[in-house]
């Protein structure tokens, strides 16, 4: 037989047991007739659990952090147990309600979130070589679970609904300035910005570490004021006070992300946990 004239074999169409979800083939959708033959569709039960996956995983949750969440989170000091109850406080300003027409709304705190230093580390830095060990360790603001407890926050907020976005800040303003010097007429730049912008949730892992530049700057002022205008909160952490952090951001910026902490601007100091048994 000649090999040109033997028809193309079609793919075959995937079993039932290839499907994540056989019930709907992961279209997400259940179609069906009514009595008079029209046809309608009405969303899988696999629908939430997928669009929560996808939530996740667009987050950008640091893998040290996965496992993150509040069950885990220590509460053996007076400073854990009230940055826990400030966020918990916080994360009951957030809901999503769910009319009977299948349709959402989005319910979310117009106040940012942040823990801060009460001494922070550029401060920490200028002192005298003979006073900066004993400051250090009067003031110390690493490891007393900032980023645990918002990455848990982040998690909660992600599984009821809310698009987070968690970025850390070197690596964050390195790739916007990076951005900043392609040559694709803004493309990547205006991406990266825009979901920092448009997330529901923007958790902004030790703000103000970057070091400092006049690009920088703008770029931080571009995004916290476009929150700001929005009225988008940021959930944010940084090892610097109200004033070094004004300093590493901008006053501009630093007045708006403090400014709309409200009642939700903690500052933070206690032992380092990661220093425990070293």
């Amino acid at each position: 037989m000649n090999k040109s004239s033997e028809k193309p074999k079609q793919p075959e169409k995937p079993g039932e047991d290839e499907y994540e979800c056989p019930i709907c083939k992961d279209t997400e959708f259940i179609f069906y007739k009514d009595e008079q033959g029209y046809e309608f569709a009405k969303p899988c039960e696999c629908r939430e659990r997928k669009a929560w996956k996808r939530r996740f995983k667009q987050a950008l949750i640091p893998d040290e952090f996965i496992h993150a969440n509040f069950e885990n989170f220590k509460r053996s000091t007076q400073y854990q147990q009230d940055m826990y109850d400030a966020t918990i406080s916080y994360l009951n300003e957030f809901a999503v309600i769910k009319h009977d027409n299948g349709t959402t709304k989005k319910i979310m705190s117009d106040k940012n979130l942040g823990f801060i230093a009460v001494v922070g580390e550029q401060r920490l830095r200028e002192l005298p070589a003979g006073e900066r060990a004993e400051a250090k360790r009067q003031h110390n603001n690493f490891g007393v679970g900032k980023t645990h407890l918002q990455i848990a926050l982040a998690k909660r907020l992600i599984k009821d609904g809310f698009n987070v976005l968690v970025v850390s800040d070197v690596t964050f303003m390195d790739e916007l300035t990076q951005a900043k010097r392609m040559n694709d007429e803004g493309e990547t730049l205006n991406r990266l910005l825009q979901n920092a912008i448009d997330a529901d949730v923007l958790v902004w892992d030790d703000i103000g570490k970057a070091k400092w530049s006049e690009a920088k700057e703008a770029l931080y002022y571009q995004i916290i004021n476009e929150r700001y205008r929005k009225q988008k909160p940021i959930v944010f952490n940084s090892n610097e006070d109200r004033g070094t952090l004004s300093e590493k951001i901008g006053y501009a910026a630093a007045s708006r992300l403090i400014g709309q902490c409200g009642p939700y601007l903690h500052e933070v100091e206690g032992e380092d946990y990661r220093l425990k048994g070293a």
